[in-house]
């Protein structure tokens, strides 16, 4: 019966969905027992099937938190597969879903970073602002993550809210490795980026390696 139930999620065939319940209504209380999983919710998110999104989580409201085997949540699902109708929807009826962490505590903020998705990471940070301090397994913000990724659309987006709500603070936060977004932005060689972080963060601030930015500058 779930093979049949996530057919229906692949094809978004809202009909097919409630006449299985009405053979077996308990089918979604089994797929939720299950602690990691892929949920119909997820396969209807994956395939950008709106309609059926929003009558399973109508039904079965706790699936939008669910993670599957890699942790990711319905949300990550439909920001990767660039389905921006549900992206948006998804995170107006619950905004915490911004801090859910797949594999490598990765959110659906450091998501849109990495892929240079300057509308969605504007559109996560409005609707939850603490989500600016979620840190990867590696100790990477969103700005770690947008850098390293060559993601400049995305960086932009990150600095212009930091300076607007004055937490440029978070630009000096290190990774694992002790940098900081100055330190990737002049190991990854992106000068416009530097140029445009001098002005806020503390040039002789040191890495893991005990070199400011300009001893990076010189090795490379």
């Amino acid at each position: 019966m779930e093979e049949r139930l996530q057919n229906s999620a692949a094809e978004g065939d809202v009909e097919a969905l409630f006449s299985i319940l009405k053979e077996d209504p308990l089918v979604l209380e089994r797929i939720d027992q299950i602690p990691f999983g892929t949920t119909p919710l997820h396969t209807a998110a994956a395939e950008g099937n709106f309609h059926f999104a929003k009558e399973m989580v109508n039904l079965k409201p706790s699936f939008a938190r669910k993670r599957d085997q890699l942790g990711r949540s319905p949300l990550h699902l439909a920001l990767e597969g660039r389905h921006q109708k549900l992206v948006t929807w998804f995170i107006k009826i619950d905004r915490e879903l911004v801090h859910v962490k797949a594999k490598g505590l990765v959110t659906p903020l450091h998501y849109a970073a990495e892929i240079d998705d300057e509308l969605n990471l504007a559109d996560f940070l409005y609707v939850s602002p603490s989500s600016i301090k979620d840190l990867t397994v590696k100790c990477e913000t969103s700005v770690h993550v947008a850098l390293k990724n060559r993601s400049f659309r995305a960086f932009k987006v990150l600095l212009g809210w930091l300076r607007h709500f004055d937490k440029e603070d978070i630009l000096s936060w290190k990774d694992e490795d002790g940098s900081n977004a100055l330190h990737i932005a002049t190991l990854t060689n992106q000068p416009e980026v530097v140029k445009l972080l001098i002005k806020h963060m503390a040039v002789n601030d040191k890495n893991g390696q005990r070199k400011t930015a300009l001893d990076i500058f010189y090795d490379h």
